[in-house]
């Protein structure tokens, strides 16, 4: 048996083709059909085998997670074709982008719970409807109701327990978010005015995608902190001038007593 030359062994940290599939979880058949299309690069070729690398197995995850986000091969090889980057910094900055913003994990309710909570005798469908829409709610399969918002959910039923209406509750929910989109666009564009056209007009220079990742990141809780820090701010100021129109409207309608009781007196 002849001995491996050195042309034969496997560069370090490299794998073979067989070995690529079983890491990623896909055929032979699939990778080389892969690599025809354009998404993914060569392998490095040693003697006459060719190995692959965490660059290829960062390709294959990233190609996964845009077709999960309803992307054809076509328009995915767009788009690697296009970035200029590694297929890691794509893979990092792709799953910034589309990482959760909220911290929160949703809770699952009956609908009897639910309507219980709401005060309700039973779960109203019109109003489950009106959570869907503003994305709060989202019923289940199997007629169970999530709640994507604890805090929120908590605040709603808060809101009834006051006096409140459900009615009016889902309202003031359907005003907030209406604002809530605003505001999220306003730092959407701030990002894509101020970080991601710079760097277009640049030219994507590999070395600045951890920059703009790490913009992106450190945007996402500075929104959200500017945001509270806003609201507190008004919320200040409109209860402050709700309670003088209020005292105001007092002393207007006791003064209008005090006359026409003397009026009476005469």
């Amino acid at each position: 048996m002849t001995p491996p030359t050195k042309a034969d062994e496997a560069p370090e940290g490299k794998m073979t083709i067989g070995e690529l599939a079983k890491r990623t979880g896909m055929t032979v058949r699939n990778i080389r059909a892969h690599q025809t299309r354009g998404l993914l690069p060569p392998p490095q070729v040693q003697g006459r085998t060719g190995y692959y690398g965490e660059e290829h197995v960062a390709r294959i995850e990233l190609t996964r997670e845009m077709q999960a986000e309803g992307l054809n091969l076509e328009a995915i090889r767009r788009v690697l074709e296009s970035t200029g980057a590694s297929s890691k910094e794509m893979v990092d900055f792709a799953r910034a982008v589309r990482a959760p913003f909220e911290d929160e994990a949703p809770e699952i309710f009956e609908p009897e719970e639910l309507a219980a909570i709401w005060g309700a005798q039973k779960l109203d469908p019109r109003l489950v409807r009106r959570g869907e829409k503003l994305g709060i709610l989202r019923e289940l399969p199997d007629g169970k109701i999530e709640a994507i918002s604890p805090r929120l959910q908590r605040a709603g039923g808060a809101l009834v327990e006051l006096g409140v209406s459900l009615d009016a509750a889902m309202t003031t929910a359907d005003r907030l978010h209406t604002h809530a989109e605003g505001v999220a666009r306003t730092f959407v564009e701030l990002f894509v005015k101020e970080i991601w056209e710079p760097f277009e007009k640049a030219g994507r220079p590999e070395d600045d995608w951890p920059k703009v990742r790490e913009a992106l990141e450190r945007m996402r809780p500075l929104a959200s902190d500017a945001l509270l820090s806003m609201f507190q701010i008004t919320m200040d100021d409109a209860t402050e001038k709700a309670s003088e129109r209020t005292l105001q409207e007092v002393a207007a309608r006791t003064g209008s007593s005090g006359k026409r009781g003397k009026r009476r007196r005469r």
